[in-house]
């Protein structure tokens, strides 16, 4: 199994953040959003919704679009992510339902203290201690309330890695860069099992392709 090697945990440089917010995400998040509704039938139609991590905000936005009811507030602990998210959230008319907010976690209070549900995507891999993640997410939402967590999974070998980048050659290759970085970062299923055993989570994990990995379920 190749060896984990963490990364920065924030993406704060001005072209990443330009980057990532002008790359083409819609089959991936788009799969992300149909496995969200395919094992949580009973996401609620309405409330708050909680996104860990949400970067310039795509993953919020399709879950606004999806459940017209709901509200979402994103964090990160990432200005230079979150400004591209909320000049798009202005532009395509959601300020009303979507907040950004520069949050650092562990250590600095959510927008709210309690959520009727949490989602994140691609922050579980960015983090040295992935006890953050699954701490913020007992801490935000109540016994019931759904979880869903879609994050990368780590290959087996340098030669998945390889494979994996080259279909991003067409890509900027900061992106490209970003990405084989987050391969070796990333935590293979039988890890995130471990991690919620530990933070006493009872939430389901599986493969959601060949390179992503999906936790689900209820608080």
């Amino acid at each position: 199994m190749l060896e984990r090697i963490p990364e920065p945990e924030l993406m704060d440089e001005v072209d990443q953040a330009a980057a990532y917010a002008g790359a083409d995400f819609a089959a991936s998040h788009g799969a992300i959003i149909d496995a969200l509704v395919e094992r949580l039938p009973d996401f609620p139609a309405s409330g708050t919704v909680l996104d860990i991590g949400c970067g310039p905000g795509d993953i919020g936005i399709r879950v606004a679009r999806r459940f017209p009811g709901v509200r979402v507030d994103g964090i990160d602990g990432a200005e230079a992510m979150l400004a591209p998210g909320r000049e798009r959230i202005e532009r395509e008319g959601l300020a009303d339902r979507i907040g950004l907010h520069r949050v650092n976690l562990p250590g600095e209070p959510l927008p709210r203290s309690l959520y009727d549900a949490v989602v994140s995507n691609s922050l579980l891999h960015h983090l040295h201690d992935p006890v953050v993640l699954w701490q913020a997410v007992a801490a935000a939402v109540p016994a019931g309330a759904p979880v869903f967590v879609a994050d990368l999974a780590r290959p087996t070998d340098e030669a998945a890695v390889d494979a994996l980048v080259a279909g991003m050659c067409d890509e900027p290759e900061v992106l490209q860069r970003d990405f084989r970085a987050s391969l070796h970062a990333a935590f293979t299923v039988d890890e995130v099992h471990g991690q919620l055993g530990e933070a006493g989570l009872d939430l389901a994990v599986g493969m959601l392709d060949d390179h992503h990995l999906v936790v689900w379920g209820v608080r």
